[in-house]
């Protein structure tokens, strides 16, 4: 398990991190989110003991990163997909990192196979594409066999089949007990690999909780209703105290009243249903909307910049 207690990191006069606190517990995928800048590169750094917290600790297993003996055989990372020495084969890069740990050297060739590089293992890494490089960083992870794993953006440079492959991958490794921290900024795709969540915003905490569940936080709960009875349903609803909104023509879109509700109602008032549809929030949508004001770099838009430039 990975725990963070009150992490805070500070570089000059800028807060990366803040008292921040979460768990990543086994057996599971627990995506790291949040938007740009909102300190998840830097909070995986300190669990790895690359950077120092100002304040509180974060533990792997319940001790220091910098206490593990062994630490390649207990705890896998890959936070940069080009840290190698461009000169050295993809074989010998896991091999000197084999020898640091005491793990047997046969261990290079089957993680190898196992992220598909068995064929280019005697190539010089430095030739390596991003894709290739991303695989060769997830081989180094696995050297150990460790149970704790962390992932900054493993699906970086990698084409759908490879994206796909990871997503599997990492599914695989929580289902055999082990803890499984993964950060992207491919929402959809963290939708399709993770199980719970740490969502952070300007390096603070804004969600711990499952996928299904943050979803659910996004507030909207609405409802589409098919019905011939347009006019004398929008009254209906409107006077239950739901907001109301023009559909396609022949619906109605129903924020403040469950589907179960809109029924209830519907018999009450002798109107007709023809069909009710709870509109699913995606991911990305209950993401957006929960991290919109913890943005720290926003564009201006093309019809801002239209509007500043009319104004000058």
């Amino acid at each position: 398990m990975i725990t963070a207690h009150s992490l805070t990191k500070h570089y000059g006069a800028t807060t990366a991190v803040h008292n921040l606190s979460f768990e990543v517990p086994p057996g599971v995928v627990t995506g790291f989110l949040g938007p740009n800048g909102s300190g998840k590169s830097t909070t995986m750094r300190m669990i790895m003991g690359l950077d120092a917290p100002d304040s509180g600790a974060a533990l792997i297993g319940g001790r220091p990163y910098c206490e593990l003996v062994w630490p390649l055989r207990e705890v896998g990372g890959l936070l940069d997909a080009k840290a190698f020495h461009p000169a050295r084969t993809a074989r010998n890069h896991l091999r000197w990192l084999a020898l640091t740990n005491d793990i047997p050297l046969r261990r290079v060739d089957e993680v190898l196979d196992q992220v598909g590089l068995s064929s280019v293992a005697n190539r010089r890494a430095g030739k390596f594409s991003l894709g290739m490089s991303q695989r060769l960083g997830i081989a180094a992870t696995l050297l150990g066999d460790p149970g704790v794993l962390l992932f900054d953006e493993p699906v970086n440079g990698l084409d759908p089949e490879g994206i796909r492959w990871v997503r599997h991958f990492l599914r695989g490794l929580a289902a055999e007990g082990r803890t499984v921290f993964v950060s992207s900024h491919l929402i959809s795709e963290m939708s399709q690999t993770a199980d719970r969540l740490v969502v952070i915003g300007r390096g603070r905490l804004i969600a711990e909780t499952t996928v299904a569940d943050f979803v659910s936080r996004s507030g909207r709960g609405t409802v589409r209703l098919i019905t011939p009875d347009l006019a004398a349903f929008a009254e209906a609803l409107t006077g239950a105290g739901a907001t109301v909104g023009d559909g396609d023509g022949a619906s109605l879109t129903v924020e403040g009243l469950s589907a179960p509700q809109i029924g209830d109602l519907a018999a009450r008032e002798g109107l007709r249903v023809h069909e009710l549809m709870p509109i699913t929030v995606s991911l990305e949508d209950a993401f957006m909307e929960l991290t919109q004001g913890e943005v720290e770099y926003r564009p201006t838009t093309m019809a801002g910049a239209a509007a500043a430039g009319e104004g000058e």
